[in-house]
């Protein structure tokens, strides 16, 4: 019953707020959806960052409600047509979460059918835990478990080594071999402008760029866009 959009970024190099997946959020959202729930807690500034959404999704036909304007934030999630969590540190908004008690209903309406869509931050907490986050820990969640709508990891922003670099400090591919140095669940390295798209048990990359799959024991698998990748949602997949 899943509907996903797990996108790495909202913005890309050269184009505006969520232009880049606006047609991927249209047919997610298409089927009876009019009123889009946001959660902007990975940001400080929440009223300025929900003035923002809202005037994205409503260029294209949706009104959206914010969800720290809501005085049952509970009862609103319950209550949603779809879901979007907005990017910015992946922390604050696994820690926002908890204290408003939205990890179980978010889940529970998602996993029932109601579409999810997350950008960066939003995209990390769709997995198992936030543990593939590049994001420095400004706050303390009580937990990093997070949605586990997949069963793998994503890793947003993903940048490829530059063999060219002077640079001697760890690449994104060091930090995510130390993943698996203490964990075995796979890993999505979502390049910009690369988004993943689940609809029930199917799940095929989609944008404009590719990514990279991180297993334990073995070398990086590049992805090229379009590929199915609904094997990593079969139950085992991590194993």
């Amino acid at each position: 019953m899943r509907h996903l959009l797990l996108v790495s970024t909202s913005t890309v190099h050269g184009t505006g707020y969520l232009d880049h997946c606006a047609d991927e959020m249209a047919a997610l959202l298409a089927d009876g959806v009019e009123r889009v729930l946001f959660v902007p807690y990975a940001l400080y500034d929440r009223d300025a960052y929900a003035a923002k959404a809202r005037e994205r999704f409503a260029a294209m036909g949706f009104a959206l409600d914010s969800v720290h304007d809501a005085p049952d934030p509970v009862a609103a999630v319950r209550s949603a047509q779809a879901v979007f969590v907005g990017g910015g540190n992946t922390f604050r908004l696994v820690r926002d979460l908890y204290a408003h008690g939205l990890i179980g209903p978010i889940r529970e309406r998602v996993l029932a059918g109601m579409p999810y869509m997350g950008t960066s931050a939003g995209s990390n907490v769709a997995c198992p835990t936030l543990k593939t986050t590049n994001d420095m820990p400004i706050v303390q969640p009580p937990s990093f478990e997070t949605l586990d709508l997949v069963p793998f990891q994503i890793n947003p922003h993903y940048l490829d080594p530059d063999p060219g670099s002077t640079h001697m400090g760890e690449t994104r591919e060091t930090r995510l071999r130390e993943f698996h140095e203490e964990n075995s669940t796979p890993v999505l390295g979502l390049r910009e402008g690369a988004m993943l798209r689940v609809d029930g048990e199917r799940m095929q990359l989609r944008g404009v760029r590719g990514a990279r799959l991180f297993r334990r024991g073995q070398e990086p698998l590049e992805l090229e866009v379009g590929v199915d990748l609904s094997y990593l949602l079969a139950q085992g997949a991590s194993k």
